[in-house]
């Protein structure tokens, strides 16, 4: 199985021109069927979709829980506190953020190989999860 960053949710969905060969990739990666995420790739997809910053090309918050549903038909590994410990002791260990360390520990979880990301280097291996740059 393959846990999904956020990248590449929020390139599934650009129309920005000078994207369009990460929103193809994208979007072929999620008719995949061995993706998984977490709720907080979820949560952080909704947050930056939505955001108003993005203008005109902002996504109405009922498309957005539209795909947030749609990617419910992968695993999702919800936020636990086990997991939130195990991404303090990865954060600490390996020198990342939190965050990027709760998405390690959520692919981990999910018992994932693979995780795909723009956000973090490629080909770095975190005990058996290791990182994919699927745009690269």
């Amino acid at each position: 199985m393959r846990f999904v960053d956020t990248n590449v949710l929020l390139y599934a969905i650009s129309h920005r021109p000078d994207e369009g060969a990460k929103a193809a990739r994208a979007r072929t990666l999620l008719r995949s069927r061995d993706l998984a995420c977490s709720a907080q790739v979820l949560q952080e997809f909704v947050v930056q979709a939505t955001h108003v910053r993005h203008g005109a090309d902002a996504m109405p918050r009922a498309d957005a829980a539209g795909f947030v549903h749609a990617m419910t038909r992968f695993p999702v590994q919800p936020i636990t506190a086990s997991l939130v410990l195990a991404a303090l002791d990865t954060s600490t260990r390996w020198q990342i953020s939190y965050w990027d360390a709760a998405i390690v520990e959520a692919a981990r979880a999910l018992g994932c190989a693979e995780l795909l990301s723009e956000d973090l280097q490629p080909g770095m291996d975190f005990d058996g999860v290791r990182v994919v740059n699927p745009f690269a």
